[in-house]
């Protein structure tokens, strides 16, 4: 009975990918696997995942399901992501985006001829703001209205763009980072050692690798598909608003990097998360437009591209993640996890193997269930009770599972910084995954290779 969830799971997980595959809708796909599994781990008696307020009769639990994930998805990822998407539709409404690329395109023009250069160049300048802003969603969304349409105007094309702006938030890393917080207080070392002796250390060769990797690969891909940017004169033609409206655009990550806590430049800590920042950028990119238009009522009216922005998002992205925390919810309580770490311990393998083994299985989780946190969290607890078994430190196996988490769950088409940016580029997710695979599995290979080798 121990290995039938596991089967069971890994046969849903098949059907399900066939069934994205052919176009089926994935929101009714995840959400019907989902609850599937829901129903087939309740019959079978199995552990079934923890609800806040459970309504007393089982067939009901399976809907309060639904309703906890939507809660707790819109109070926190959710409202996020469809903050940024309506204020994602409100630059583009009034012109701050246009602007930005105007003057963006002026000195880098230089790259005109190798797009790709600066398009590679995204991944460890994303890398470093994601050390502050450690949200995949939030930073990829906010690369996605400032950088976006400046490599799509440089010449690369928009699933090229997406495909870099994604793989930013491969590295789970810095103080700042839950995963990093999680792995930091199983391992016993403080956050601050932990980011300057382990991650930075292992992560940097691999920010390499993954610059050139992408370059060949979405090159390649361009080639292969005929994909081209979109033709736009906005570098040849002066924007309608005035040029400090390029500053919009940008707003919001420049607050966030001033009022992180890595830096801590005021005596008195500030707090400031993602979507206050949107809320704030708003409101003075409102003010921006009261100034130039001198209308108070067309500012007012403007408001509506704002919330119809988040409308779109909510129906389209958010959705799509609160189903996908639905099909996850069913691995977990058929004993997906379960399954993989009594394989892994009953393998007989010495500390390499089982490092190696940990790494890869947390990588296959982050890939299914689209969230690198679940994985981790999951799997994490476990490692000082292996590695004490082993004779070695819990940070030699701890360190690359942590990273393996972000990694998979960039590489995953339920996940929701790949499916909110896919929405913003109007590309497919399966696209996006395609590109981001080569060079993530390069990665995870070289990574595996120089740390236990």
């Amino acid at each position: 009975m121990s290995y039938l969830g596991p089967i069971l799971s890994l046969a849903f997980v098949i059907v399900t990918a066939r069934l994205l595959l052919h176009k089926y809708n994935p929101h009714a796909v995840l959400l019907v696997s989902g609850l599937t599994m829901l129903i087939v781990s309740q019959v079978l008696n199995f552990n079934m995942p923890d609800l806040k307020n459970p309504t007393g009769f089982p067939g009901f639990n399976l809907f309060r399901y639904i309703k906890e994930s939507f809660s707790k998805t819109n109070a926190g990822v959710g409202l996020m992501i469809m903050s940024i998407g309506g204020f994602v539709a409100y630059i583009d409404k009034i012109g701050a985006s246009d602007t930005l690329v105007y003057v963006a395109m002026k000195p880098l023009k230089l790259f005109k001829k190798h797009p790709y250069i600066a398009a590679s160049m995204v991944i460890p300048i994303g890398q470093v703001l994601f050390t502050a802003i450690p949200s995949a969603a939030g930073l990829s969304l906010l690369l996605m209205a400032s950088l976006f349409p400046i490599l799509v105007n440089l010449g690369v094309s928009r699933l090229s763009a997406v495909s870099v702006i994604t793989a930013t938030t491969a590295f789970g890393m810095g103080p700042a980072s839950a995963i990093t917080a999680s792995a930091t207080e199983i391992s016993g070392i403080g956050t601050i050692p932990f980011f300057l002796n382990y991650q930075i250390p292992l992560v940097w060769p691999l920010s390499i690798i993954m610059m050139v990797v992408y370059y060949i690969v979405n090159r390649y891909y361009d080639k292969k598909e005929q994909l081209e940017a979109i033709e736009s004169n906005e570098n040849d033609i002066k924007p309608k608003t005035p040029l400090i409206y390029a500053l919009i655009p940008v707003l919001p990550i420049i607050l966030l990097i001033v009022f992180s806590e890595i830096f801590s430049l005021f005596s008195t800590p500030i707090s400031l998360d993602t979507t206050t920042a949107m809320f704030i950028s708003l409101f003075i990119a409102m003010l921006f437009e009261f100034i130039r238009t001198k209308s108070i009522k067309q500012v007012l009216n403007s408001l509506s591209t704002f919330w119809n922005g988040m409308g779109n998002i909510f129906k389209s992205v958010v959705t799509l993640i609160i189903t996908a925390d639905i099909f996850a919810k069913g691995l977990i309580s058929l004993g997906f996890i379960s399954g993989l770490l009594d394989l892994a311990q009953n393998m007989g393998l010495g500390a390499i193997g089982i490092g190696v083994v940990m790494t890869l299985m947390i990588f296959l989780a982050s890939m299914l269930m689209g969230s690198g946190n679940a994985s981790f969290f999951a799997f994490g607890p476990l490692v000082p009770k292996i590695s004490k078994s082993l004779g070695v430190d819990t940070v030699d196996i701890i360190l690359p599972m942590q990273l393996s988490a972000s990694m998979g769950r960039t590489v995953s088409p339920v996940a929701g910084v790949i499916i909110a940016t896919a929405e913003i580029a109007k590309v497919s997710t399966i696209a996006i995954v395609r590109r981001n695979l080569i060079p993530l599995s390069i990665a995870l290979i070289v990574m595996l290779i120089s740390h236990f080798i």
